[in-house]
């Protein structure tokens, strides 16, 4: 059997690909990446490195060639990119006739109403088009999504936030990186759905959680999405990222990422790791990088 795990060296699925390694043989692996020199070290260790472009939709057909179980982790860019990228890369995988798809999908993505739900809906559509037996791993929200705010708070800024009483289930990607190795891995997961998050908490909670680990009290600032905007220029964020930065507030307001789920516990016996111990993962690492600058 031969699977393989498309956008191997970003964040992600160079942590699913780790975990993969932990338990399958180097030869069932393979990897789809747009520039297979960034993935040599794999190659190295026995891992086949294939070239796949979502960008240039016949290089997939040559990378999922064989495949019997594929893992498509989804894209970044803007919406219609993405939309393009997802579908394009599902097509290539029924043409492939690959036996299993496996999707990184988002927190409730068929009813979500989240900006960047339209990318995951289509994603999954075209998945279930195909009749090839599939999972969606809908994650909810990086924890290493909040690092800015952690760093801020660090330096003695308040958590600043507009997202009110909204809540969100913060789960490391760790984490998500197990449960979609889990799947692709093991048996018994055709056409399921599998709503992955960490235990639901406010804004306000993850920063008393911030707090704790860092032994000093966290004020937070609720603000309007106008202000947090403002804090955001002000704070050094790139313009292009700050509409981004305020639909996620809004969406975790709006409760989208407020999905009760006992995944975790369904695909690896375990709940996500517990907020503060995550927490003190990434404090401990940001430090370690600052003592090594």
């Amino acid at each position: 059997m031969k699977m393989l795990v498309t956008g191997a060296t970003g964040k992600l699925g160079a942590r699913i690909v780790e975990t993969l390694l932990k338990t399958v043989p180097a030869d069932q692996l393979a990897v789809s990446v747009r520039n297979p020199e960034k993935a040599e070290g794999l190659r190295a260790r026995g891992v086949e490195v294939r070239h796949g472009d979502f960008d240039q939709p016949e290089s997939l057909d040559s990378a999922f060639a064989g495949i019997d179980r594929l893992l498509i982790i989804s894209a970044d860019g803007d919406n219609e990119t993405r939309i393009k990228q997802h579908t394009d890369a599902v097509a290539a995988a029924a043409r492939a006739q690959v036996k299993f798809i496996a999707y990184t999908s988002l927190a409730n993505a068929r009813e979500s109403k989240l900006f960047l739900a339209p990318p995951h809906q289509a994603a999954e559509e075209a998945i279930l088009k195909t009749g090839i037996p599939y999972s969606f791993l809908r994650n909810n929200w990086y924890l290493e999504n909040e690092m800015g705010s952690i760093q801020g708070v660090i330096a003695g800024a308040p958590w600043v936030t507009s997202a009110e009483s909204g809540r969100a289930g913060w789960a490391l990607q760790q984490d998500y990186a197990e449960a979609a190795a889990a799947v692709l891995a093991g048996k018994g997961h055709e056409n399921t759905v599998y709503e992955l998050s960490g235990k639901l908490m406010t804004q306000e909670e993850l920063a008393s959680a911030v707090g704790e680990v860092l032994g000093e009290e966290v004020s937070v600032q609720q603000v309007d999405d106008a202000s947090y905007a403002d804090m955001m220029k002000g704070a050094g964020v790139p313009d292009f990222i700050i509409p981004m930065l305020v639909d996620i507030q809004k969406g975790i307001r709006d409760g989208e990422l407020e999905v009760e789920s006992n995944g975790f516990e369904k695909l690896l016996g375990r709940p996500a790791t517990p907020v503060n111990e995550a927490l003190s993962q990434m404090v401990n690492q940001l430090f370690a990088k600052q003592n090594d600058a």
